[in-house]
């Protein structure tokens, strides 16, 4: 995987990691085989420590972790200079962070809060932008950028909501991004994911019904799985995508196909 994928020696910074379920993990797990030098950030001190035990539980060997809150743009700021310090070059960020208030998802869509529509958006979308601004000075060999984004961002799926329209405006900021940051030799792109039992997921209602509908539907025939989608964020984080930028890649057993 290794030879494949040319990302040995490479630093790649994974920011979204809050358990082993994580699809930020399993994009780590995918990273670490093919060879990268993986930096973590996290935001609270439990998890750092939820991390450490991963790291323990799975002999996996991170490079460096660093505080970051998403949420501000000093700490997006510090956290990069930091591990720029640390590590030097950055080949590649993974962002795979997104969140919404709990009674956004759960009532009508029209009864959205403000603060809690300007939250999801702040977190899950503009997050990426401001991620992808202090990363680019240190990107000074071009590399790759990837987000997770959802089918919930293309349709109007029951369930995903706000969060739904969050990830609408992640993949639009994907393409924008990849414009600008082009000429820079840095790709940007999207892994749209199907469902997977994560912490986020138990959020969402009616999670079950989506796993069973795919299983029903999707041309597979089956869900994906955390190891499926962190090794096509390698690939996308490698050279063998290197014409790739500005795209929404599905990773969800071709569910999005069908009508």
């Amino acid at each position: 995987m290794e030879d494949i994928l040319q990302l040995k020696d490479k630093h790649i910074v994974v920011m979204g990691v809050a358990n082993e379920r994580s699809l930020a993990w399993g994009v780590a797990k995918s990273l670490a085989k093919a060879g990268a030098k993986l930096t973590f950030t996290y935001r609270k001190e439990r998890s750092y420590q939820k991390l450490t035990k991963l790291f323990e539980k799975n002999e996996l060997t991170a490079e460096h972790v660093t505080v970051c809150d998403i949420n501000e743009d000093e700490s997006i700021k510090n956290a990069f200079a930091d591990i720029h310090e640390k590590a030097g070059r950055i080949d590649g960020v993974v962002h795979s962070i997104a969140f919404a208030h709990g009674e956004d998802l759960k009532g009508a869509f029209v009864d959205t809060s403000r603060s809690g529509y300007a939250f999801a958006q702040d977190t899950s979308a503009y997050s990426l932008i401001a991620v992808s601004r202090e990363a680019k000075p240190y990107m000074t060999e071009g590399g790759a950028i990837i987000t997770m984004s959802a089918l919930g961002g293309e349709r109007t799926l029951e369930g995903y909501k706000v969060m739904g329209v969050a990830k609408a405006a992640l993949e639009s900021s994907v393409r924008y991004l990849a414009l600008d940051l082009g000429a820079d030799g840095i790709r940007v792109n999207t892994i749209s994911a199907g469902p997977i039992r994560t912490l986020a997921a138990k959020g969402i209602p009616g999670f079950n019904d989506m796993l069973h509908d795919i299983e029903s539907r999707a041309p597979l025939k089956r869900n994906v799985t955390q190891e499926e989608v962190g090794d096509m964020a390698a690939v996308m984080m490698s050279p063998l995508s290197r014409g790739v930028t500005g795209e929404t890649v599905h990773v969800d057993a071709g569910y999005n196909i069908m009508a």
